[in-house]
């Protein structure tokens, strides 16, 4: 009964090794079967160094005119965009800045707010980096170049050929730097 026993071993662990054996085999095929069966059908074919990487999701046959505004309100800095407009199509990555100088003699921090025209625009209009995310703190004569790294939608409606985009940037109130120094008050 043990020599029945161990035959029987025998034969499932070489059955077993077999099996394994051509899983490996069939898994090392698996490379060059699965890179002639795209060469053959056109799917999937990653690995044609002849056609040039491209963004699917840009839609070439439109194009949109972005125009940028600049507007301060009660802030007496320089706030201008580095261009006047650029030609974009919809899915195209745009980075643009905008110039900002403080004129005063002590810090100043203010807030950006976007507006939109036409109105609708705001809803495809993605901005991924842009200075009105946060507040700006210039100190005295400082000036910078501030991005806006932004996306137009491609289900921007077709009849929509222009955008503005418009800062205004407004004081944060309460955030005003104290002057460097102080004269000490006699008796204190």
């Amino acid at each position: 009964m043990n020599k029945q026993r161990n035959a029987d071993n025998r034969r499932v662990l070489v059955r077993m090794l077999v099996v394994a054996v051509l899983m490996f085999g069939f898994g090392y095929a698996m490379v060059p079967m699965y890179q002639k069966f795209c060469e053959v059908t056109g799917i999937n074919n990653l690995l044609n160094a002849d056609d040039p990487l491209r963004n699917t999701q840009v839609d070439t046959s439109r194009t949109v005119t972005v125009e940028f505004d600049a507007n301060l309100h009660g802030l007496p800095w320089s706030f201008k965009p580095g261009q006047s407009s650029v030609e974009v199509h919809p899915g195209e990555l745009v980075h643009v800045v905008y110039r900002v100088s403080n004129t005063r003699d002590h810090a100043v921090t203010g807030q950006a707010i976007p507006s939109y025209g036409p109105q609708l625009a705001a809803a495809h209009f993605r901005k991924l980096e842009c200075f009105c995310f946060t507040r700006q703190t210039l100190g005295p004569g400082e000036s910078r170049e501030m991005p806006v790294v932004f996306v137009i939608d491609p289900a921007l409606p077709e009849d929509v050929n222009t955008i503005t985009l418009s800062y205004t940037f407004f004081e944060v109130a309460g955030t005003l730097a104290e002057p460097a120094s102080k004269p000490a008050r006699p008796g204190a």
